[in-house]
């Protein structure tokens, strides 16, 4: 059904909601995220949404997603659909699909920037905009009357675009007046901008539905990074608010469920919007927990939220003096602990065996890209379905490198702190890796070109303002790993280095662009390198290093190369260069099981013996 005809024909005492997925990176957290997507279907969202990669690049399992929940679970299915860097015919085929799949509500989009300004994979030209593809749908006899559009806006300006308050709007009448039915904003966290600019759009004569997006706030890191990326404006006391508890991710997941919850009581009133969106990451419990609070899971009244109205800190301990902070571990941390360490982890899972983690983890603690590859939000991506790194535009301090020398020296400047990012890093170093960065910089200055890692620590105190993660309380420790590009030659002599010297205490994964795979991990092990001992809980192992993940990132990381090269002329020297890299260079991932010494990994590497 027409998401527009669903919205007029609404009846209930609170507001509608959709829920917004991507289509995961594997194949167990696809199964896994069918079951999420089962049980949240009974709190009766008005339907749901499913991104799309860049360029196409989910495309299969965006439609395989979409056509699931749509033909085979009965739940109106929105498929968000860009346009940017699309080859020629893929809008028509996917438009195509999506109705034979009896998928009839589209978000289109315009998708990320064209990367680079002439040298770069052919696109169709037709589509440049979220306006050329509402324009295409609606003079389609085959598709016009089928679908039902919808469009983006972003209420506090596009992050990528210049234009002023102005010309957004006028954008977006545009979209509007070539057809869109309804609008889904970016997410946004002060809701009286958001009032303020509702009322605007209004004023410009645009009367079609306003949806907006919210995403509860999971973990401080990720919600910095979300603002970055979206350009959102936070209100000071909200940033303050934060700060404050940012190294108890259970009390920031408390927050950000208040936090929505007066967000979306604000906006709601006076029927200012029909409904909101949320963006859920895959993730569950925020979701629910939000719906539950405004009881509208039951169909009960909204209740305005008077902690976040009226609370200076709304759900927050209040911060105490760092030496307050020293928390003596209690003998069943300690035996954990002694545990842990008495051999090297490496869990092997047998058949029939559950979870490394139990998936109740899976929202606790949101998985990176280590987290487990069983759960439906492995491999994050953004709102709009972005996969994670890419390369958006080169950046002008990356130079144009044509050498292998010049590579080295990007990656070093990058360590130096000389440039803040790399195709590989979107942000400078952290200060977790500045307590490595002597190690990473002698593996870089040997060609080894390092692009994660992560220093050995055991038993430092949960709320440390470098290490630190989970509730108050608890006591983190990981294992040292690193991860860069290799030749081939490199690859064989660590090979037969942890072979002869790695007593079992080294593990390492290795593969290339053409898909061969070396590794001395037994089949289905799991290096979990990270983990926490908190009261009251099992061990939570939030970071685990496995084949399948490490196979998923290593696709992406060469993808990055291809992209890179993209924005050069073909034979020109920097193509030439970053496609021979692509090509012949490996990804390499080392972990060193003794988090006692925080030497153990870069000696063993950097042993003066060797010449790697």
């Amino acid at each position: 059904m027409k998401l527009s005809e669903k919205i007029a024909a609404h009846i209930s005492p609170h507001p509608f909601y959709t829920f917004e997925f991507f289509p995961p990176r594997t194949d167990q957290g696809f199964e896994n995220l069918i079951s999420r997507i089962s049980r949240l279907s009974t709190l009766h969202p008005i339907a749901i949404s499913v991104t799309w990669g860049a360029g196409g690049s989910t495309k299969d399992r965006s439609l395989d997603l979409a056509g699931l929940t749509q033909s085979e679970y009965g739940i109106d299915t929105i498929l968000h659909l860009t346009c940017s860097n699309m080859l020629p015919g893929m809008v028509d085929d996917v438009l195509r699909a999506a109705k034979a799949r009896g998928i009839q509500n589209i978000l289109a989009l315009r998708g990320d920037p064209p990367r680079g300004e002439e040298h770069w994979t052919p696109i169709d030209s037709r589509f440049t905009s979220g306006l050329d593809l509402v324009k295409y749908i609606r003079s389609s006899p085959e598709f016009s009357s089928y679908f039902c559009i919808g469009v983006a806006a972003y209420p506090e300006g596009h992050p990528n675009n210049e234009t002023d308050e102005e010309g957004n709007f006028d954008i977006l009448k545009q979209k509007v007046d070539a057809g869109a039915d309804f609008v889904v904003t970016q997410l946004f966290y002060d809701a009286d901008r958001f009032i303020d600019w509702v009322k605007k759009v209004r004023s410009k004569g645009i009367t079609v539905h306003i949806i907006p997006g919210v995403m509860p706030i999971q973990t401080y890191s990720s919600f910095l990074r979300v603002i970055k990326l979206c350009g959102a404006q936070v209100p000071p006391k909200i940033m303050a608010d934060l700060d404050a508890i940012r190294h108890d991710d259970k009390l920031v997941k408390e927050y950000g469920v208040c936090l929505a919850v007066d967000i979306i009581c604000k906006i709601t009133e006076g029927s200012l919007v029909p409904g909101v969106h949320f963006c859920t990451l895959n993730l569950e419990k925020s979701v629910q927990l939000v719906l539950e609070s405004l009881q509208w899971a039951d169909g009960g009244p909204v209740v305005r939220n008077q902690l976040i109205a009226d609370s200076p800190a709304p759900l927050l301990h209040p911060p105490l003096p760092r030496s307050d902070l020293v928390i003596t571990p209690s003998n069943a941390t300690t035996t954990a602990a002694n545990a842990l360490t008495s051999k090297p982890i490496l869990e092997v899972e047998p058949p029939g065996r559950g979870e490394l983690n139990n998936a109740a983890t899976w929202d606790d603690f949101p998985n990176g890209r280590f987290g487990d590859y069983k759960s439906p939000a492995f491999g994050a991506q953004d709102q709009w379905g972005g996969l994670g790194i890419n390369v958006y535009a080169v950046q002008p301090h990356w130079g144009d490198p044509s050498t292998i020398e010049e590579l080295t020296e990007l990656f070093q400047d990058y360590l130096d702190s000389k440039v803040s990012t790399t195709p590989f890093s979107s942000s400078p170093l952290s200060s977790e890796s500045e307590t490595i960065l002597d190690s990473l910089k002698k593996l870089t200055s040997k060609g080894l070109w390092t692009v994660c890692s992560q220093p050995a620590i055991e038993n430092v105190n949960s709320t440390d303002e470098i290490f630190g993660w989970g509730p108050r309380g608890g006591y983190v420790s990981q294992k040292g790993f690193v991860e860069f590009f290799a030749e081939e030659r490199v690859v064989d002599q660590i090979e037969q280095k942890i072979q002869k010297e790695g007593s079992g205490w080294v593990h390492f994964f290795a593969a290339n662009v053409q898909g061969e795979c070396r590794t001395n991990v037994p089949e289905h092990g799991r290096n979990a390198v990270t983990w926490g001992v908190f009261p009251g809980q099992e061990i939570v192992q939030t970071t685990i290093i496995e084949q399948e993940s490490f196979l998923t990132w290593k696709d992406e990381a060469f993808a990055i190369w291809a992209e890179w090269a993209s924005f050069y002329a073909p034979d020109s020297p920097h193509r030439t260069l970053l496609d021979k890299v692509r090509k012949e260079r490996w990804l390499v991932s080392i972990v060193h099981h003794d988090f006692k010494r925080a030497d153990a990994l870069w000696s063993f590497l950097l042993d003066e013996g060797d010449h790697l």
